[in-house]
């Protein structure tokens, strides 16, 4: 598979440097959908008048961050806080380019990209029943590849994009960690589509190992970032 030069390079150069929460089911009924369809059908008439670029999805920018070795009794769903969101191209272009580069971002930190609706959390309704692909980087290249990652989740360009629901950054001590989040764990065309899609739209080195999670998984795994969190 044909990697750009730039991004051969920093992969060139990392090799050198040696809940307790139930599930909550909200009824959504007709009118509701009705409502939600006649706003997103105006908005997007008022960005079009306004000469702006439709994205297919709302999105929002979240990020969690915990301090090392500080105890905490607040729940972790209560520390996920809400950066921006953004529903055009201009939009996600005036949020990205304010944004912290992940660079010089702490560890442990978790930058969150999510369509509008759904909260980074294993228990929201459009997750539960999901699961992630997980990819594991030397943190002088995880930062490009976020950012390719977030370019082809707001652009549609993923496969299967309707069951996406986001992407995480996880900003670690000594390696970042890339995931991706969709819907339904049990639909194997979807997740291995997916799978596929993200090697390509990354161009992913044959080296690099992509590893899925179901979230009745990890919600079982005591060695999870999260399960740590609410162990204090």
């Amino acid at each position: 598979m044909e990697i750009s030069e730039k991004k051969e390079a920093e992969i060139n150069n990392s090799s050198k440097d040696s809940n307790n929460n139930s599930n909550i089911n909200v009824e959504i009924t007709d009118s509701d959908t009705n409502n939600m369809n006649k706003e997103a059908e105006e908005r997007q008439a008022r960005e079009l008048k306004a000469g702006l670029h439709p994205l297919k999805h709302k999105y929002v920018f979240w990020y969690t961050r915990r301090t090392p070795g500080v105890r905490t009794q607040t729940a972790y769903e209560d520390n996920i806080k809400k950066i921006v969101d953004f529903s055009t191209v201009e939009g996600f272009w005036v949020c990205y380019c304010h944004l912290a580069r992940s660079s010089t971002l702490p560890s442990p930190t978790d930058l969150h990209l999510f369509k509008e609706g759904i909260r980074p959390l294993w228990e929201d309704s459009a997750n539960c029943n999901g699961g992630k692909w997980i990819i594991r980087f030397k943190k002088v290249v995880s930062g490009r590849f976020w950012e390719d990652l977030v370019l082809a989740l707001v652009g549609d360009q993923l496969d299967y994009g309707d069951n996406i629901c986001g992407a995480v950054l996880s900003i670690r001590f000594n390696e970042d960690i890339l995931s991706v989040w969709n819907r339904n764990a049990s639909d194997h065309q979807a997740v291995m589509a997916l799978r596929d899609s993200i090697k390509r739209h990354l161009k992913l080195p044959h080296s690099y190992v992509m590893e899925y999670k179901p979230h009745d998984a990890s919600l079982r795994d005591n060695s999870s970032y999260r399960n740590a969190w609410l162990r204090g």
